[in-house]
């Protein structure tokens, strides 16, 4: 099972199956259709439960994302380095623009980023707890004849820093947010492709706050998912030993779940690490509470889903080819090369095919490419300082536009999205 945040929830770790707490999962969907704009693949295509199931496996096989991932240049693996995952150039712009729009997410909501070390000494894992029972899952190095720890999550560092100088209680909610680089020694066979790794970035945010009570937390996520609206469902048992939780699922286009995001509250942490902050009264100090807040759950396994989810043909706003320029012939390359840079200028991710391949050729190679917008110029529009535009999906329209006009659709598109 796949660790999101701080939360340390295998299923082979029998320890947490005496936990005595709950969690709540929400489920959400990630593409909302009307009726009519449903994909094909989520309709009943028999009423025989076998037939239906054997067609889902046949399209998760077909678009699984080790394989597009690799068909499209996006990711690679090597066996040097198992659990791990290359991102290649245009991999590593969907990864950083998933990146960005949390990023922005945090600046909107008031979180401050921080970064905090890759590896501690086994004395901090041990005072949080997790070398004592999970220290076998964890990478750990000898170094000076001491022992240190690969960082399998942030929470511990963020522990120090909370802690680094006396807290006020007009500081909370202090709110972290950290991208930092986290390892687990997960076992060979349990790892599969972008969504178990050994390696991964996640966006785990700690709000520190004052809480009173176990069962006062709970209500609070029970009428918090109430006052959201969708469904949700009361996992008794389930929960972490820090606290009460909630679990967020989402759907593909495949109807498949995948738990992704999480939300909990940790009333151990602040205990071990005897946090604490002055109240209104400066003669009184409390102890806060930590809450564990995780979005994607991993970049990497949210990357994974989504290349799944679209099979391969990314939305504008995240796709790693939003544009290529076609010239007719060499007389139009200039022209082309210049329409390539003035995009580029505004930020997209645009390219221009100036081999002597045929037009048509170079329009199917496009296609097949995943080229969100095909752009083919020749002496006309060289002439007149346009372009003739063609869409990804749609190859018998084109319509001819303005630079001008061209960039502020590309405009509209992405901030459609957000």
């Amino acid at each position: 099972m796949k660790m999101r945040s701080c939360v340390w929830r295998f299923k082979h770790w029998s320890s947490f199956s005496k936990v005595s707490c709950s969690s709540y999962s929400a489920a959400t969907a990630m593409v909302t259709y009307t009726k009519e704009e449903a994909p094909t693949c989520q309709k009943s295509l028999s009423s025989d439960p076998i037939k239906e199931h054997l067609h889902q496996h046949e399209e998760a096989s077909k678009y699984d994302h080790r394989i597009l991932g690799v068909k499209q240049e996006l990711i690679i693996h090597h066996e040097w380095s198992p659990g791990s995952w290359f991102f290649l150039p245009h991999g590593a712009r969907i990864y950083n623009k998933l990146m960005d729009f949390i990023r922005n997410q945090y600046r909107d909501r008031g979180y401050q980023e921080v970064m905090s070390p890759n590896v501690f000494n086994m004395d901090l894992w041990m005072q949080s707890s997790h070398a004592k029972h999970h220290k076998e899952d964890m990478f750990v190095l000898e170094i000076d004849k001491q022992e240190f720890g690969l960082k399998p999550m942030n929470c511990p560092g963020h522990c120090l820093m909370f802690k680094h100088r006396v807290r006020s209680y007009r500081e909370l909610p202090l709110r972290f947010a950290d991208f930092g680089v986290l390892h687990r020694n997960e076992a060979i066979a349990s790892l599969h492709g972008l969504t178990h790794t050994r390696r991964f970035q996640q966006r785990p945010e700690k709000i520190f706050k004052d809480l009173e009570m176990w069962e006062k937390a709970e209500n609070e996520l029970r009428e918090a998912l109430d006052e959201f609206g969708k469904p949700w469902q009361l996992n008794e048992g389930d929960g972490a030993f820090y606290g009460p939780k909630i679990d967020i699922s989402v759907s593909d286009a495949l109807s498949r779940k995948f738990q992704c995001g999480t939300l909990q509250l940790d009333f151990q942490l602040p205990d071990s690490f005897k946090l604490e902050f002055s109240t209104e009264d400066e003669a009184k100090i409390e102890r806060p509470v930590m809450i564990h807040r995780s979005i994607l759950g991993s970049v990497e396994s949210m990357f994974a889903i989504l290349l799944e989810h679209y099979k391969g043909k990314w939305p504008f706003w995240l796709s790693p080819r939003q544009a290529i320029l076609c010239p007719v012939s060499e007389k139009s390359q200039a022209y082309a090369l210049q329409v390539r840079d003035q995009i580029h200028e505004e930020g997209y991710h645009v390219d221009a095919d100036t081999t002597d391949m045929e037009i048509q050729k170079k329009v199917e190679e496009a296609r097949l490419a995943q080229y969100n917008y095909i752009l083919v110029v020749g002496e006309d529009e060289a002439n007149t300082g346009q372009v003739s535009v063609q869409v990804r999906d749609n190859e018998d329209h084109s319509i001819i536009m303005s630079i001008e006009n061209l960039l502020k659709h590309f405009k509209d598109e992405v901030a459609a999205f957000h």
